[in-house]
């Protein structure tokens, strides 16, 4: 990067930091966005006029040029002021933007993103349908050839800026001469525009007021220019969209967890309890603590995703690391904003306070782009798949060879001296997997270090990162085979045991 981009990004992001700060600190618009859904059309203007999305765009198309760690300067001005923002610019970025500059008709990239650097136009992604979640495979959006081009057909729901987007990347299979459909998926661009995507229904969603999701019914004809092609697989392009997308969670993630931290460290210095600083209590030092070690945890994925993840190298294969980052980033997500909550008491159990809108809004983030727990397992599994490759039994042994995990192995050697398995049962590995992402995200943190990271917030990091490692690996070894009752009627009636 030359000192020219370098010095235009510098005014841009300082620029957008202000516009953020007058656009959410004002406490009328504060109100606005916090309790209201949607976001008011001249907040959004001001935001956009800012043009924050050309981050993701490249220099011929008229953006920044695409840098990864740009993107997530982005994201984190975005998030530590809205979360709900932050993913807004998320969706459009790593979900849409991205994948059209990477698979796109060039041609057809050109007329779209020129939308988007010069008339604020925003995209979305449509995967999910009722019934196909964590599914989104065997999905029944199907698509067969129509005169110059391809009729789609089917039904999306919780696509995020559903009724806004201007573009959409569809989603869909392909119907065969049988009727059934190709196991493959492809992906198309779909120019709002033009008809054919009908909202049915707008759904309560428990957070994320300023997002809008809902049900839509697709009866679309796109033009066969419009349909991306990867030159190999549309399984393949997908891992490689996700799993950019994955690995992009702590630009959203930075900002969140430096708000809270923050704020949190303003509330317990400036709060008096039984007469002296709420800071003094042992208690809230370790609770500051591990907010701080959550700060430092992203912060070194960031700096991961950084040096990594270039939009021109491929990601397709990147699972340990994309599914690492965002299945612990998004549970410290969530652990920061419950802990954020607990030191403020009932001031912050309001949805218009960081605490309690954080929670709610964090905790979606657990959930999609593939639910963590599913994430864990398939961490477990690439872990297990890759040992029996290289014939090793012994957890230790693999960890200390493998690059992600090789500088964390040396705190961990007595740990982790333990065979695993593809026969542990799925709760195992849901628990290994966890244990395993802690183990990557410890050694990001130690690679950070190395650059000159705050020397003391490591420190503190590497301890609590190392006694969440060691409570995973007691769960592993103690948890127990029991299943769940088909009968919790039958004597179950506390009142029938009392005299």
């Amino acid at each position: 990067m030359n000192n020219n981009q370098d010095s235009s990004f510098s005014r841009f992001i300082k620029e957008y930091e202000n516009v953020l700060h007058r656009v959410f600190r004002d406490s009328q618009n504060h109100k606005k966005v916090s309790l209201h859904r949607s976001i008011p059309p001249m907040l959004m203007r001001d935001i956009m006029q800012c043009k924050p999305l050309n981050v993701f765009i490249g220099k011929e198309h008229g953006g920044f040029g695409g840098n990864v760690s740009q993107c997530l300067k982005m994201l984190e001005a975005s998030s530590y002021e809205s979360l709900p923002l932050s993913l807004m610019m998320g969706i459009n970025g790593a979900l849409f933007i991205q994948p059209v500059s990477r698979y796109a008709d060039k041609k057809v990239a050109k007329d779209v993103l020129w939308q988007f650097v010069n008339d604020q136009a925003m995209g979305g992604l449509m995967i999910t349908e009722p019934g196909y979640g964590s599914d989104a495979l065997h999905m029944q959006t199907a698509y067969q050839e129509a005169q110059n081009g391809y009729r789609i057909k089917g039904t999306k729901h919780w696509a995020g800026l559903t009724g806004w987007a201007d573009y959409w990347l569809l989603t869909a299979r392909k119907r065969k001469k049988d009727g059934t459909l190709a196991r493959d998926i492809d992906f198309f661009i779909h120019d709002n525009r033009n008809s054919g995507i009908e909202v049915e229904e707008y759904f309560e969603n428990l957070g994320l007021y300023m997002l809008p999701y809902g049900r839509n019914s697709i009866d679309v004809t796109v033009p066969a220019d419009y349909k991306l092609d990867s030159g190999s697989t549309g399984i393949k392009l997908m891992l490689d969209m996700l799993h950019r997308s994955r690995m992009q969670f702590p630009g959203m993630a930075m900002g969140f967890l430096r708000r809270i931290a923050d704020d949190a460290l303003t509330h317990v210095t400036n709060r008096s309890v039984g007469g002296k600083s709420l800071f003094s209590y042992d208690q809230v030092k370790e609770r500051m603590v591990r907010l701080q070690s959550w700060f430092t945890s992203c912060s070194a994925m960031c700096a991961y995703t950084s040096a990594h993840a270039p939009i021109s190298k491929n990601l397709s294969t990147e699972d340990i690391p994309a599914n690492a980052i965002k299945s612990i980033v998004t549970d410290m997500m969530q652990d920061a904003a419950q802990s954020f909550l607990q030191l403020t008491g009932a001031q912050g159990y309001k949805l218009d306070h960081m605490a309690g809108r954080g929670i709610i809004d964090s905790r979606p983030f657990q959930i999609f782009e593939g639910s963590n727990d599913i994430l864990y397992q398939q961490i477990a599994e690439s872990f297990i798949k890759r040992m029996r490759k290289a014939k090793i039994s012994v957890l230790y042994d693999y960890l200390k060879s493998y690059e992600l995990t090789q500088k964390a192995s040396e705190y961990l050697e007595k740990d982790t001296n333990i065979s695993v398995s593809a026969d542990m049962a799925q709760r195992k590995q849901v628990v290994l997997g966890k244990m395993l992402g802690y183990v990557v995200t410890m050694n990001m943190v130690l690679d950070l270090g190395e650059k000159g990271f705050n020397n003391e917030l490591i420190g503190n990091t590497l301890n609590v990162l190392s006694v969440e490692i060691k409570k995973f690996l007691n769960v592993l070894h103690e948890l127990p085979e029991s299943f769940p009752s088909e009968d919790i009627e039958s004597s179950a009636n506390w009142a029938d045991f009392t005299s």
